[in-house]
């Protein structure tokens, strides 16, 4: 029986909440979706031990997703990218469905469907091309742009796993998800993408001269910080992760976009608030009623 119906008002209130998040970030066809990634037999691209399931199973990833998003909008040509043909603007919750679709299916789909949602992207991007006020122009299969827009988000899902998810990886945890990362960077196109988190780290600090305080990135962190598309009851969860987000991002790129220093207070204070968050999350989402 539906847990939404049945047990007690807990359970019920569980269940609504687990039903509500489910549809937000996997769409109207998320249950179908879903049986389909984790039901289907065939091989896959990581087993079962991979750490690219813990990190991408786990509800941190809210936290991660965000953060990915604020340090991404750094790259002038990436933000000119996103801001003319992403819709993240006109359509924020079909833009997360669709990235949130694209990480489980290669995360933990056949390889066969694996290999059909990278070739459906890589069809998306060669089409994605523009030239900004400056004269510089743009293309979204770009290697080097796509290596950019790869190495921040493994970075800030494993920054946020490491701190707010529920078995955080030991050093060669670490190691290996950022291998099962560049698997699915080389397939997007990615050249050499970074196996270890040293080289991680250096690839992004590589990257640095590039980044650039833009108008675009403004943007993006007054949407995602200051008017977020979630209703007003949801706010404070949603003020608790983003917040959580802003913490995890490295100082040098805090400042690029205008957000002040880390400080002990906010440590102290943000990091029990973004742990509630991401447990309520793990919580609802553990719901028997999301899965059937």
């Amino acid at each position: 029986m539906d847990a939404q119906r049945s047990g007690t008002p807990l359970d019920r209130l569980r269940g609504r909440l687990g039903a509500e998040l489910f549809a937000r970030v996997a769409g109207p066809d998320g249950r179908a979706v879903r049986r389909r990634i984790h039901d289907t037999p065939g091989p896959r691209w990581f087993g079962p031990d991979r750490p690219v399931r813990v990190v991408h199973g786990d509800a941190s990833m809210f936290v991660g997703g965000l953060s990915a998003l604020l340090v991404q909008s750094l790259h002038p040509l990436a933000m000119a990218a996103v801001a003319a043909h992403s819709g993240y603007r006109s359509d924020p919750w079909g833009r997360l469905q669709r990235t949130s679709t694209f990480l489980a299916v290669t995360t933990f789909g056949t390889a066969e469907d694996a290999d059909a949602a990278v070739e459906r992207v890589r069809a998306v991007h060669a089409g994605i091309r523009g030239t900004m006020a400056d004269g510089r122009t743009y293309w979204a299969g770009d290697p080097h742009l796509l290596g950019w827009v790869h190495a921040a988000e493994a970075d800030s899902f494993l920054r946020a796993h490491q701190a707010y998810g529920a078995h955080p990886l030991d050093a060669d945890g670490c190691d290996g998800y950022v291998a099962d990362m560049a698997r699915v960077a080389e397939a997007l196109g990615v050249e050499d993408p970074p196996r270890d988190r040293k080289a991680l780290d250096e690839r992004l600090r590589a990257y640095g001269p590039e980044l650039e305080d833009t108008p675009q990135a403004r943007a993006v962190a007054r949407f995602l910080l200051l008017h977020p598309p979630v209703p007003l009851p949801a706010r404070p969860a949603y003020g608790a992760l983003a917040a959580a987000a802003v913490a995890l991002m490295p100082a040098r790129h805090r400042a690029l976009i205008g957000l002040p220093a880390a400080s002990s207070l906010e440590t102290a204070v943000v990091r029990p608030f973004g742990r509630g968050a991401v447990r309520a999350i793990r919580w609802a989402m553990s719901d028997p009623a999301r899965t059937g």
